[in-house]
């Protein structure tokens, strides 16, 4: 035997391959149950992306609740602007986040 695999011996056919980080992650986040919770967490941290910089100075993402996500707007015309731009930011989200986890936008 090599030097510094004394008292190791392997069964043959049964070493275990280590799984790819991201697989593991997966399975974890299954595990525990909080995958809706990360995708959820990902629509906020993900806004300015969605929307961009300057909207997202004046609109900011707070929760989504129920597949609702609540934004609140500074002023009511960027509440008018965004309301009618509502289904393109929801397609953005959808792009970016992953379908199922918004289904409709509140401007307040």
């Amino acid at each position: 035997m090599k030097a510094g695999h004394a008292g190791r011996r392997r069964k043959s056919g049964t070493q275990r391959q280590p799984k790819p980080v991201d697989h593991a992650l997966h399975e974890l986040v299954d595990q525990l149950g909080i995958g809706k919770s990360l995708s959820r967490y990902s629509v906020i941290t993900s806004w300015e992306t969605v929307v961009g910089e300057q909207i997202a100075k004046v609109a900011h993402a707070e929760r989504v609740d129920d597949g609702i996500l609540i934004v609140r707007v500074d002023s009511a015309p960027w509440r008018n602007e965004l309301s009618m731009r509502r289904k393109e930011i929801l397609e953005k989200i959808i792009e970016v986040v992953g379908k199922g986890v918004v289904r409709e936008i509140r401007f307040r």
